[in-house]
């Protein structure tokens, strides 16, 4: 069986109006990771994730690249216990 994992995130720096969201989104069904992500009003985006600790490893390393267009600055991960609470990763606002 594989070792179950996940993550809560706040990504910082130009990653709004770049698809971050979007393309958060295509990475983790790419890897094979469920959650969410949306921005912040404060100009960051949010992201919670889980999957096989592969998976969310592989994303999170995604995340701080980002999309073509973004620049990322800074990435707050904090490592958080798998729920199963999650069926497939969105967009939310």
């Amino acid at each position: 069986m594989e070792e179950k994992a996940g993550a809560h995130l706040i990504v910082s720096g130009r990653v709004q109006g770049v698809c971050f969201r979007i393309e958060t989104q295509r990475a983790a069904r790419q890897f094979g990771a469920t959650g969410w992500v949306r921005n912040l009003p404060d100009g960051n985006v949010e992201a919670v994730m889980e999957g096989t600790a592969e998976a969310v490893a592989a994303l999170l390393d995604w995340c701080s690249q980002g999309p073509r267009m973004a620049h990322v600055d800074k990435v707050d991960a904090t490592r958080e216990p798998y729920t199963g609470g999650f069926d497939t990763f969105k967009v939310t606002y």
